[in-house]
């Protein structure tokens, strides 16, 4: 009951928060949502323990799928970002094979250039990928209306709405894999690899299925950008968004299903709260780099290491 009572209240805040705010800030909250799924799909692949820095480019994969199959084809929009998840599953499932030939570092430097060789794609062919201007005129969410509620998605709040639904349903799914048996696997394939194998587990496959499984979330998340700004470019998952993406994963903690998340919101805060009304928004790799050694060196267990303090603290009353 207590838990219910909680969510209902979450449900409620998120209802009324963007009506609460500017339009700028309420697209915030529409990237703040897509970028909550793609850090949360991120954190899924760490359970194996392996760590990739291509995971945006993946993530470009279900956009760039999502926007074609939409715009050249004509598919129903809603239809065209789960052909968008689909599809960076499927380039993960491939990528898999030369990938996890690789451990630990290899793999994440594998994993770069597996990236950057996709958006040199993107870059290279203007047929079907735009090159490097990439596809503008990305076909939008087709408004509907349910009762009185019109939704023009257009308008960020409604865009905001259909995000935090699709957002949650993936999370919640996310959620109930890593509790499930197989979520279990993907931690005993991390911290007692040889255990595990020992015991039957074949390594390399729950790894490939960790990597497909965040793919395909990713995807989604690209997809739903795509359809919201309405252009996407090569640029839009470079390096440098990768970084960040680490960035609130570490930060926030790898340790506990809601760390990454945490991360991505409380940065998210500081960069379009503070360091936008101080003039400092261009400095934000550098200060985002500050704050990841400090959060290494004094920190190591994340954000979430505070609120698990916290909770033992109230328990302990």
């Amino acid at each position: 009951m207590r838990n219910f009572l909680i969510w209902a209240v979450v449900a409620v805040a998120l209802i009324i928060l963007p009506n609460l705010v500017s339009f700028s800030q309420q697209e915030v909250l529409v990237f703040l949502t897509i970028n909550i799924l793609v850090v949360a799909s991120y954190r899924l692949l760490t359970l194996t323990g392996e760590w990739s820095l291509g995971h945006v480019v993946i993530m470009g994969v279900g956009a760039y799928a999502s926007a074609l199959v939409t715009k050249e084809l004509g598919l129903w929009v809603p239809l065209g970002i789960l052909v968008g998840g689909a599809s960076a599953a499927f380039i993960a499932f491939l990528l898999s094979y030369p990938l996890f030939r690789m451990k630990g570092f290899y793999f994440l430097i594998g994993s770069f250039a597996a990236g950057e060789i996709i958006r040199l794609m993107w870059k290279r062919f203007r047929d079907p990928f735009g090159g490097a201007k990439g596809i503008k005129g990305i076909d939008p969410m087709p408004d509907f209306s349910i009762g009185i509620y019109q939704f023009d998605f257009f308008e960020p709040v409604s865009y905001f709405y259909f995000s935090a639904v699709v957002v949650a349903l993936c999370l919640w799914i996310l959620w109930r894999i890593e509790k499930s048996p197989v979520g279990l696997t993907f931690h005993a394939v991390h911290w007692q690899d040889k255990l595990a194998q020992a015991s039957g587990v074949n390594l390399r496959s729950y790894r490939t299925l960790a990597f497909v499984i965040a793919s395909g979330f990713a995807g989604i998340a690209g997809a739903l950008l795509a359809h919201y700004i309405g252009t996407i470019n090569p640029n839009s998952f470079d390096v440098e968004v990768m970084v960040f993406v680490l960035t609130w994963a570490i930060v926030g903690g790898t340790g506990t299903f809601y760390g990454p998340i945490l991360g991505c919101i409380v940065l998210t805060i500081l960069n379009e709260i503070v360091l936008r009304e101080l003039g400092l928004e261009q400095t934000r790799p550098l200060i985002y780099g500050l704050i990841l050694i400090l959060s290494i060196l004094f920190m190591p267990n994340g954000l979430e290491s505070i609120v698990q303090k916290f909770t033992r603290r109230k328990e302990a009353k």
